[in-house]
């Protein structure tokens, strides 16, 4: 695999949301490591809190073991206070966000008709809401510089079943699918808006599974197997959609091997984007 050389977020202020384990988590060191200031935000700030392994206290130290520079931010993403505030810290612990990667999700596998609606309601609040209020609060200090990159993190369950006949019911993710749909068009309509600031905003998914800590907390109810692809994958692409430049990366919605393929990071990809089709959003040029 291609190195990315230099440090290429040097000073730059960067938050990063579902930051205390897994993809997020990633995202955090490898950023910080690249010479960003990072707010690392999420609900978990300690070990033990959360069923699932992980916390921003962690995160934290790996940057600063690293040599790098982060600072934890609790907060509650599906309350719209919760998503205002932690830009407003992020502003007086390091200054106005420069970069800004939507990460944090949740995802409730399972039929809709047995689905409770405060699940739906809960999904759609931070898999889509806080995205939506969390750029729309950093984007006036980009504006105002002229310069600015958000980066979604979506997901391949976004591509529906198609129309039917169906021999059978594959799916138990139609909830998050459904968010995470809403997520590639508030990306591409979002990018069309603030393209005259120079304003990059563009949407990526995992061309196959990548086995966090969430992943694998909720395999049994899915059908995932074993098998995914290296959580570098994902960190590489969104330093990639972070950092290129404003027209190679506006309103793209695409999917980490197929991003490292096309720049030459990695020989040979799988999985969507690559094998597959992606979604419409992304076929749209």
């Amino acid at each position: 695999m291609g190195a990315l050389d230099g440090k290429v977020l040097d000073g730059r202020i960067v938050l990063v949301t579902g930051a205390s384990r897994g993809i997020g988590r990633a995202i955090a060191i490898r950023f910080a490591a690249e010479g960003a200031a990072v707010a690392c935000v999420a609900r978990t700030l300690r070990e033990g809190e959360a069923r699932v392994e992980g916390s921003l206290e962690g995160t934290i130290a790996a940057i600063e073991t690293a040599g790098g520079r982060g600072v934890a931010i609790t907060a509650n993403l599906t309350e719209a206070v919760d998503c205002l505030d932690a830009v407003e810290q992020t502003r007086a612990q390091l200054g106005d966000v420069e970069v800004l990667v939507n990460n944090a999700a949740i995802n409730y596998p399972g039929a809709l008709v047995e689905a409770p609606a405060r699940r739906w309601m809960r999904s759609f609040a931070l898999n889509v809401h806080a995205p939506f209020l969390l750029s729309q609060a950093v984007l006036p200090a980009m504006i105002e510089r002229g310069a600015g990159a958000i980066v979604n993190i979506g997901s391949a369950v976004a591509i529906g079943p198609g129309r039917g006949p169906y021999a059978e019911r594959r799916s138990a993710m139609t909830m998050y699918g459904a968010t995470k749909a809403a997520l590639e068009r508030l990306t591409q309509g979002l990018a069309e808006e603030v393209y005259e600031h120079g304003i990059s905003v563009s949407c990526l998914s995992p061309s196959e599974p990548v086995l966090t800590e969430g992943a694998l907390h909720i395999q049994g109810l899915t059908g995932m197997g074993n098998q995914g692809e290296p959580v570098e994958h994902m960190v590489d692409a969104t330093l990639l959609l972070a950092t290129r430049s404003l027209d190679e990366t506006t309103g793209r919605v695409t999917y980490s091997q197929q991003l490292l393929v096309e720049l030459g990071l990695i020989e040979v990809g799988r999985g969507t984007g690559v094998e597959t089709a992606g979604s419409g959003y992304s076929q749209l040029g």
